[in-house]
């Protein structure tokens, strides 16, 4: 039985071709399980509080968990409705007659809609952040098997200084640890209860909010209600939690994508996270690092979308918003799915340790500790700086490097050089002598990842 609310003031049927329009239902039917839920909740709090009887609260619940049922198990098709409300109430009451028309006593599809979003967005973050926490553990597994892996760190695309792939895949440990931060942080402002606020104006009824927030696992009411059915922050919050997260798969995405290039040649990404050409068989396309790169412009996009959807809204509802389930659905679900795909496909990648070597020695990255060796004999650093510099001009026309330099060569540039500069600007000991926090030294990681470890299960909990 389907609920029509043209019954009411309209006495024309609505158009056939704006009632498709109008629909939800092809895209807010997965909400059925949170909208199931509230009204359960709902009519065992309006029986308590004597709004319905007792008895036909009872039925209701009886009959909406029978409905919870079939849907989940395929015996009820969701079909033939505006929405997942009224798709809801339409078989209530086709399965229980008068008693099933309560259900909708003191609430509006207003403020149901905005309890099914928020139920289904604290699920999603619950669901995120294993998920994250799964891929800083294969991280910080890895970074700690590497930590006296040497390689060249960049800035600008150019070689830079010295560090362990240890401490360069550490740095991604720090940037999930933060969206896991940002996903509780939208916990809790998700995790407020805005039944009750009806259309927008609450309603009449002595209702008990706080004991459908009880009912429902929400730790606190809205407080005003109008805010209550129009507000879409929490939505936003997630949405740009997600944007960030896939931000950061995607940096990692474009290291690992040219790191598996011959001209690197760092890392191998398996086989079975990657694919062959259609036409050139010697090829290994990294296609799941790729389209996890491509795939955070369509979770960005969602952000764009969810802003711009609500920029201009004046207050209350606005069937504007019933847009934004599209954006934060497939946000949702890309965001989950790289997440899993980076995971698995990092902890089977594999990397080059020779070659990482090999790209430190080049590129002069030693020059930074060349310049702080000289400063430390009491040269200005601006000074050493410019004698490093004609230095590696040097190097660079002579075919030299830091390593082959003789003492000699090195003394006709500054005589503060002593036969001690070799070993000083050896890369195993440049990066030895970086021991304080957040630095490359061995020590130094194991000792922020263990910490970082431990902060990870305290924002698990």
């Amino acid at each position: 039985m389907e609920v029509k609310l043209t019954q009411g003031i309209f006495d024309k049927e609505q158009n056939i071709e704006a009632k498709a329009f109008i629909s939800s239902l092809s895209f807010d039917n997965r909400l059925y399980p949170y909208d199931i839920r509230g009204s359960i909740a709902h009519c065992a709090m309006l029986g308590e509080c004597g709004i319905i009887s007792p008895a036909d609260s009872q039925k209701i619940i009886t009959s909406l968990n029978g409905i919870l049922e079939d849907i989940t198990l395929g015996k009820l098709v969701i079909k033939d409705a505006d929405d997942i409300h009224m798709f809801v109430e339409g078989v209530l009451t086709a399965r229980l007659g008068e008693a099933g028309k309560r259900v909708h006593t003191a609430r509006s599809r207003n403020d149901q809609i905005a309890l099914d979003i928020r139920m289904y967005c604290k699920e999603a973050i619950t669901t995120l952040r294993p998920s994250l926490a799964a891929l800083i553990k294969t991280l910080a597994a890895i970074a700690l098997e590497h930590v006296n892996t040497v390689m060249a760190a960049y800035t600008h695309m150019q070689k830079a200084q010295p560090v362990t792939l240890g401490h360069y895949l550490s740095a991604y440990v720090q940037m999930f640890l933060r969206d896991i931060e940002r996903l509780n942080d939208c916990y809790k402002r998700t995790d407020v209860m805005p039944l009750g606020s009806c259309a927008l104006a609450s309603t009449s009824y002595p209702i008990d909010r706080e004991r459908v927030a009880e009912l429902l696992g929400f730790s606190s009411v809205t407080q005003n209600s109008i805010d209550a059915v129009s507000d879409r922050d929490f939505q936003i919050e997630l949405v740009s939690a997600c944007t960030q997260i896939m931000l950061h798969l995607s940096r990692m995405s474009e290291e690992l994508i040219y790191w598996s290039t011959s001209e690197f040649g760092y890392a191998e990404i398996s086989e079975g996270y990657s694919s062959t050409s259609s036409i050139m068989p010697q090829k290994k396309n990294p296609d799941v690092a790729e389209l996890i790169r491509g795939k955070t412009g369509r979770v960005a996009g969602s952000l764009t979308a969810l802003i711009m959807l609500m920029k201009g809204l004046p207050l209350a509802y606005n069937s504007d918003m019933q847009e934004d389930k599209h954006a934060l659905f497939d946000c949702v679900d890309t965001t989950e799915s790289c997440l899993k795909l980076m995971n698995g496909m990092l902890s089977e990648v594999k990397f080059n340790v020779p070659a990482l070597t090999k790209g430190a020695k080049q590129g002069f990255t030693q020059a930074t500790d060349a310049a702080d060796y000289l400063v430390k004999k009491g040269l200005p650093f601006r000074t050493a700086h410019e004698i490093i510099g004609k230095m590696v001009r040097y190097m660079i026309k002579n075919k030299k490097t830091f390593e082959t330099l003789s003492l000699n060569e090195y003394r006709d540039f500054s005589p503060l050089f002593d036969a001690d500069v070799q070993e000083a600007l050896s890369l195993k000991q440049i990066i030895a002598s970086r021991v304080s926090v957040g630095a490359p030294a061995p020590s130094a990681v194991k000792r922020e990842l263990k910490a970082a470890l431990k902060r990870l299960d305290k924002l698990s909990l």
